[in-house]
């Protein structure tokens, strides 16, 4: 798996990556400490108000900010996402008032909604070869959670010698780290974006969810975001409430069920290239599907009658499922990206998928805080379970047992970018 780090290019991209998550990670941390700060008992409010806000700016804003950028280089496009970032992150040491909250961190992930698919979409220019791209995805898949183990543990570390206002010059660090990488990285031609200037602005903003609608393995790729997103929920949202109000267990048995979680998903993300080179994206993301449902019925039976020990090492282990579920399915879905899509509208497409897969958890986020915090953990957790049944049985009915990548991309049709014809058809 390391040896796409001798690529030098893909080895800058990804040490990009790598810090500029660990920022977002002390952010995260940071911004809760904020919120306590400035709302006391209504921190939490406050946090979900934000969270919101953030998932509405990627879900809204990601598709049109990449059609008004399609025909710009990728670089300045990147290098001037990080520096917005990094701006809005030195903002927030200032903050004193909630509303200001919101809007830093609409501008902030409005940045992120136009760094994040500019970059994904770049990875398979960069790493051409299938294997090595599955291998660079892999990568990224433990680069995501290495960040989810390490960034609470620094930011434990930094605050017993550092207010927590100092943690958001580390978020600035990291996204100017981030643009460096990208200053000194020679960045391989994309094409031209054809599209800009012979298609309407509303053409380009929904180019990418169209062609997810006309091809069968986009669409259910949609579906299983749907089921990706049932267990992040319960375990991101509900974990601290389980631990700490049910089984009444110490702060640092927080962090070992959070670990257990993003260990299922490192050991997957390990094992992902050989896995699939052996047995396919269909059969590895489908099997995700049907492991997800189960895991999440286990925790659902768990968490109406929860009791003792018991309960605490069967949570770890369903945890445990949860997080190897989810990064079956996340690690190879580029992979049916980049195979339906051209290098004109691979933009678009990565761009569609950052959106609509975000779209999914302003449907699962509030059935795993406001369910839980209405009607308790148990019913919170079968209203998750019954989403990840439906997204499982939209996936399994929309892929089709036999496909191959050109037979899918040849779907799109007439989904293209006015002006641009496809080669392969030729």
């Amino acid at each position: 798996m390391l040896s796409v780090l001798k690529d030098v290019t893909y080895r800058r991209l990804f040490a990009a990556q790598i810090i500029a998550l660990l920022g977002t990670g002390l952010l995260t941390v940071a911004l809760g400490l904020l919120a306590f700060d400035l709302a006391g008992s209504n921190a939490g409010a406050v946090l979900g108000t934000a969270l919101t806000i953030k998932m509405f700016a990627y879900v809204g804003f990601a598709p049109v900010i990449n059609a008004l950028v399609a025909k710009l280089p990728k670089k300045p496009v990147l290098i001037g996402a990080d520096l917005i970032r990094a701006g809005m992150a030195l903002c927030l040491p200032f903050i004193t008032e909630a509303w200001q909250i919101y809007v830093v961190i609409f501008l902030l992930q409005s940045a992120s909604a136009t760094f994040t698919p500019a970059f994904q979409s770049l990875i398979p220019a960069v790493r051409k070869d299938e294997k090595d791209y599955t291998r660079a995805l892999s990568l990224s898949r433990l680069a995501y959670d290495m960040e989810a183990l390490a960034s609470p543990a620094i930011a434990a570390a930094l605050l017993t010698v550092f207010s927590y206002n100092n943690l958001f010059l580390g978020t600035v660090g990291g996204f100017l780290f981030s643009a460096l990488m990208v200053v000194l990285t020679v960045l391989p031609a994309t094409g031209p974006a054809s599209s800009g200037g012979t298609s309407s602005l509303w053409h380009r903003t929904t180019l990418g969810a169209r062609i997810f609608w006309r091809n069968r393995r986009l669409r259910s790729l949609l579906a299983l975001n749907l089921v990706v997103s049932a267990p992040t929920a319960l375990v991101l949202v509900n974990s601290v409430v389980v631990v700490r109000d049910i089984l009444h267990r110490p702060d640092t048995d927080l962090a070992l069920a959070l670990a257990c979680f993003g260990v299922g998903s490192m050991i997957v993300a390990l094992s992902a290239p050989r896995v699939l080179e052996r047995l396919g994206d269909r059969a590895v993301m489908l099997t995700g599907a049907a492991v997800i449902p189960v895991a999440l019925a286990g925790a659902t039976v768990l968490l109406f009658q929860p009791a003792g020990d018991a309960t605490w090492w069967l949570l770890l282990g369903l945890w445990f499922l949860l997080g190897a579920g989810n990064s079956t399915i996340l690690t190879p879905s580029s992979r049916l990206l980049r195979e339906a899509s051209t290098e004109e509208t691979r933009p678009y497409v990565f761009t569609a998928q950052f959106s609509l897969s975000h779209a999914c958890y302003i449907i699962s986020y509030p059935l795993a805080g406001i369910a839980g915090a209405a009607a308790g953990l148990g019913p919170a957790s079968l209203a998750l379970l019954i989403l990840a049944m439906i997204g499982a049985a939209g996936a399994f009915l929309s892929w089709p047992r036999h496909s191959t990548g050109t037979v899918d991309r040849l779907e799109q049709g007439d989904e293209q970018p006015a002006g641009e014809h496809r080669q392969q058809r030729a």
